[in-house]
Protein backbone atom coordinates (compact mmCIF):
# COMPACT_ATOMS: atom_id res chain seq x y z
CA UNK A 1 0.00 0.00 0.00
CA UNK A 2 2.73 2.48 0.95
CA UNK A 3 4.62 1.70 -2.26
CA UNK A 4 1.50 2.43 -4.30
CA UNK A 5 0.96 5.74 -2.49
CA UNK A 6 4.58 6.76 -3.00
CA UNK A 7 4.38 5.91 -6.70
CA UNK A 8 1.17 7.95 -7.08
CA UNK A 9 2.73 10.97 -5.33
CA UNK A 10 5.86 10.80 -7.50
CA UNK A 11 3.75 10.54 -10.66
CA UNK A 12 1.70 13.57 -9.61
CA UNK A 13 4.84 15.62 -8.96
CA UNK A 14 6.34 14.67 -12.31
CA UNK A 15 3.10 15.60 -14.09
CA UNK A 16 3.32 19.00 -12.39
CA UNK A 17 6.90 19.61 -13.50
CA UNK A 18 8.27 18.23 -10.24
CA UNK A 19 7.07 21.23 -8.28
CA UNK A 20 4.46 21.75 -5.64
CA UNK A 21 1.54 24.01 -6.51
CA UNK A 22 2.27 27.72 -6.13
CA UNK A 23 0.71 29.45 -3.13
CA UNK A 24 -0.87 32.87 -3.83
CA UNK A 25 -1.32 33.51 -0.09
CA UNK A 26 2.41 33.06 0.45
CA UNK A 27 2.97 35.19 -2.66
CA UNK A 28 1.02 38.05 -1.11
CA UNK A 29 3.27 37.95 1.94
CA UNK A 30 6.38 37.82 -0.26
CA UNK A 31 5.14 40.72 -2.42
CA UNK A 32 5.56 43.35 0.31
CA UNK A 33 8.93 44.42 -1.11
CA UNK A 34 7.45 44.58 -4.62
CA UNK A 35 4.61 46.85 -3.45
CA UNK A 36 6.88 49.88 -3.23
CA UNK A 37 7.01 50.05 -7.04
CA UNK A 38 4.22 47.80 -8.30
CA UNK A 39 1.53 48.64 -5.71
CA UNK A 40 0.12 46.35 -3.02
CA UNK A 41 -2.05 44.45 -5.51
CA UNK A 42 0.16 44.80 -8.58
CA UNK A 43 -1.61 47.88 -9.94
CA UNK A 44 1.24 50.38 -10.07
CA UNK A 45 0.23 54.03 -9.96
CA UNK A 46 3.51 55.09 -11.60
CA UNK A 47 3.89 54.76 -15.37
CA UNK A 48 7.57 53.77 -14.94
CA UNK A 49 6.62 50.51 -13.19
CA UNK A 50 4.55 47.85 -14.97
CA UNK A 51 1.23 46.64 -13.66
CA UNK A 52 1.55 42.99 -12.61
CA UNK A 53 -2.07 42.39 -11.61
CA UNK A 54 -3.85 39.99 -13.92
CA UNK A 55 -0.75 39.03 -15.92
CA UNK A 56 -0.46 35.39 -16.96
CA UNK A 57 1.22 33.32 -14.27
CA UNK A 58 3.65 31.64 -16.66
CA UNK A 59 4.67 35.03 -18.09
CA UNK A 60 5.46 36.34 -14.60
CA UNK A 61 7.50 33.23 -13.78
CA UNK A 62 9.49 33.61 -17.00
CA UNK A 63 10.05 37.34 -16.49
CA UNK A 64 11.28 36.88 -12.91
CA UNK A 65 13.56 34.01 -13.92
CA UNK A 66 14.91 36.08 -16.82
CA UNK A 67 15.69 39.00 -14.47
CA UNK A 68 17.32 36.57 -12.04
CA UNK A 69 19.50 34.93 -14.72
CA UNK A 70 20.37 38.19 -16.46
CA UNK A 71 18.65 37.16 -19.70
CA UNK A 72 16.43 40.20 -19.19
CA UNK A 73 18.42 43.28 -18.19
CA UNK A 74 17.09 45.73 -15.63
CA UNK A 75 19.22 47.47 -13.00
CA UNK A 76 16.32 47.60 -10.52
CA UNK A 77 14.91 44.10 -10.99
CA UNK A 78 18.21 42.18 -11.10
CA UNK A 79 19.02 42.69 -7.41
CA UNK A 80 15.36 42.26 -6.43
CA UNK A 81 15.26 38.78 -7.95
CA UNK A 82 18.81 37.65 -7.08
CA UNK A 83 17.83 35.86 -3.86
CA UNK A 84 14.40 34.59 -4.90
CA UNK A 85 13.98 30.82 -4.89
CA UNK A 86 11.93 29.04 -7.53
CA UNK A 87 9.23 28.64 -4.88
CA UNK A 88 9.28 32.40 -4.19
CA UNK A 89 8.94 33.12 -7.91
CA UNK A 90 6.06 30.67 -8.30
CA UNK A 91 4.25 32.10 -5.26
CA UNK A 92 4.67 35.70 -6.44
CA UNK A 93 3.44 34.82 -9.92
CA UNK A 94 0.44 32.99 -8.45
CA UNK A 95 -0.45 36.02 -6.30
CA UNK A 96 -0.15 38.66 -9.02
CA UNK A 97 -1.88 36.60 -11.69
CA UNK A 98 -4.96 36.32 -9.45
CA UNK A 99 -5.23 40.07 -8.83
CA UNK A 100 -7.72 42.19 -10.75
CA UNK A 101 -6.03 44.55 -13.18
CA UNK A 102 -7.43 48.07 -13.22
CA UNK A 103 -9.27 49.13 -16.36
CA UNK A 104 -7.80 52.06 -18.26
CA UNK A 105 -10.00 55.14 -18.45
CA UNK A 106 -9.88 57.18 -21.64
Amino acid sequence: MNKLLLTACCAAMLANGGALAADPVAGKEKSKTCAACHGPDGNSAAPDFPKLAGQHEDYLVKALNDYKSGARKNAVMAPQTANLSQRDIADLAAFYSRQQGLKLKY
